[in-house]
């Protein structure tokens, strides 16, 4: 594979069909499959991803926020797309660019009900949410007959899905709390969608749901970060791919005596004569502060160098000391060899954060 020539965000899409068809090929009961693709697809390329995705057969996409899924449209997207957060300053966007939104209290029920009589829309497919334990957006269980009569009263309304969100899925520690959240959630579901007289798709799992509770995956499943390579646990990300490679060059070796220091705030300094290579990626593109002082490393010709002192707004500075390596050459900072997975780890964070919080100036490559 061609070498890089500035840092860049490497994009496997054959990595992504295979994350996509080994998730599908664990439903049970024919699933549909929905695809998060929020946070610009987890910091990839939300359109990009899109596009592959539904000309892959994808059944539902899903945003945090109207904004995503309006560029979604934009862009040519036509699969149904799942608002999950939405807010009411932008009901009415929503409803232009025919986006169904999760609806998660009385007071945006009846915001959006407005929304859609005001625009003269009559069956508006909507998503009911319920919270059976995350505890974070939702209405209580015990709010079924409140939401049953708000809605059977709104004709300009329609239920599309009633679901859920598991907190602890990945975490079989906590499985006597995740059982229970489904059982509460199947309870539930089943009351509700007994006051319509029509199908309503249920769902709940997220990746690691899928993986670890088969029983859960009712009439659709919601994958995120399995799409993107990463499963929650090393058990799990065998068998997936990561589909990104963040990549940069070599901007200069600098040839550092002992005693003298590196960076700002005299961040670090060099205990022997030292060799520093400045690399052009920098806290702006998503790599932390905490990576600083040897938490963070990169690989250069195979070969593993730790970033010194603080790292800046653009740059950060590797000892290459014992590297064989010259200016120009390429640098891994996470992907094959590297994951971001254990890059995380050893900043005391996740994958989600990582990957998720590379600046949109970085080049974006796609490649099969």
């Amino acid at each position: 594979m061609p070498k890089v020539h500035e840092t860049t965000l490497e994009i496997n899409l054959d990595a992504l069909r295979h994350n996509f068809d080994f998730l599908k090929s664990k439903l049970q009961n024919n699933s549909l499959f929905l695809a998060v693709v929020k946070a610009f697809a987890y910091g990839s390329d939300a359109v990009a991803v899109a596009n592959f995705l539904q000309k892959s057969g994808v059944d539902y996409f899903a945003v945090a926020y109207v904004s995503e899924g309006v560029d979604l449209r934009k862009a040519g997207i036509t699969v149904p797309i799942l608002v999950l957060h939405p807010q009411l300053g932008n009901l009415e966007l929503a409803i232009k660019h025919a986006l169904e939104p999760s609806l998660y209290s009385l007071k945006m029920l009846r915001a959006f009900e407005k929304a859609a009589l005001d625009g003269n829309k009559s069956n508006y497919p909507i998503h009911i949410k319920f919270n059976t334990g995350l505890n974070r957006l939702g209405f209580k269980p015990e709010d079924i007959g409140v939401v049953v009569n708000a809605l059977i009263n709104a004709s300009s309304l329609k239920v599309k899905s009633v679901f859920s969100h598991l907190a602890a899925s990945e975490d079989l520690n906590e499985r006597g709390f995740t059982e229970n959240q489904i059982e509460l959630y199947r309870s539930l579901s089943e009351k509700f969608i007994n006051h319509f007289d029509y199908p309503i798709i249920r769902h709940l799992s997220n990746t690691s749901g899928v993986l670890n509770y088969p029983k859960a995956h009712f009439d659709m499943v919601r994958c995120g970060i399995g799409l993107y390579g990463y499963g929650n646990s090393r058990k799990e990300s065998v068998n997936l791919r990561p589909i990104a490679s963040l990549k940069s060059v070599i901007s200069q070796i600098a040839s550092v005596s002992i005693g003298e220091s590196v960076g700002y705030n005299c961040g670090h300094t060099c205990k022997v004569d030292s060799k520093i290579a400045t690399i052009p990626i920098g806290h702006a593109d998503g790599i932390g502060r905490h990576y600083g002082h040897g938490i963070g490393a990169v690989s250069i010709n195979q070969q593993k160098g730790y970033i010194v002192g603080n790292v800046c707004m653009d740059m950060i500075m590797v000892d290459v000391t014992t590297i064989g390596c010259k200016e120009g050459d390429e640098v891994l900072i996470f992907g094959s060899g590297l994951s971001a997975e254990g890059a995380a780890e050893a900043a005391d964070s996740i994958s989600y954060e990582l990957i998720t919080g590379i600046s949109r100036r970085i080049t974006r490559k796609f490649i099969k």
